[in-house]
């Protein structure tokens, strides 16, 4: 089987100022100070080089914390669009204060995050299940062509969360909150009977 360690980047600009990134990559996405310290601790306390390589989502701020997180590790790194956070189409990069002041409907009363249904106003977005479907792609695909590898796997919020939606399959996907920044999520996989397993979510100390 193949095993997964699945990492949230580190706080950026946008998410200190509660934006919607999606996938868009410029300055204001890239880690801020906070973030450059959150993956400074995670290579502090997570050790990756027992792992035998490492796959990030294309946008600067997972490679980035790939970088510091590899840094001395020397894993061979590759990217994966599949990795991508999901896009919330016209909603990327607008404040989330502003979308929950407007279409109160269309978010979590309690999480405070986007409902499924968000894609009626943001038409261009993605649906939940599109993001899921790809990642369950990347995990089944990845394990298929690494038998028995330990992979770190560099990711964003909801990315993570599709993950193990994937595995879970809850009733409701908003049972499951977005993991926070630099934390892990181990997910092993064994693609021969197309089965996955989580072994924790959101974790951050430990390892």
């Amino acid at each position: 089987m193949t095993t997964f360690y699945c990492v949230r980047h580190g706080q950026t600009t946008a998410n200190a100022q509660n934006l919607k990134q999606g996938t868009i990559n410029t300055v204001i996405t890239h880690l801020n100070t906070v973030g450059e310290h959150q993956a400074q601790a995670l290579h502090a306390t997570f050790d990756i080089s027992f792992a035998d390589r490492l796959i990030c989502s294309p946008l600067d701020r997972t490679k980035a914390t790939a970088a510091i997180l590899n840094h001395g590790r020397d894993l061979p790194v590759t990217t994966d669009e599949r990795l991508l956070e999901i896009s919330y189409g016209q909603w990327d990069g607008q404040a989330n204060d502003a979308l929950k002041a407007e279409y109160p409907q269309y978010f979590d009363a309690a999480l405070q995050d986007v409902l499924p249904s968000y894609v009626e106003i943001a038409t261009a977005g993605e649906t939940f299940d599109q993001v899921v479907t790809r990642v369950q792609d990347f995990l089944m695909t990845t394990a298929a062509a690494h038998p028995d590898d330990q992979i770190i796997v560099v990711t964003h919020g909801f990315t993570v969360k599709a993950m193990a939606l994937a595995v879970l399959q809850p009733q409701d996907p908003m049972s499951l909150p977005e993991p926070e920044n630099t934390s892990v999520t181990k997910i092993t996989v064994d693609p021969v009977l197309h089965r996955a397993y989580m072994s924790y979510y959101n974790r951050h100390t430990g390892f």
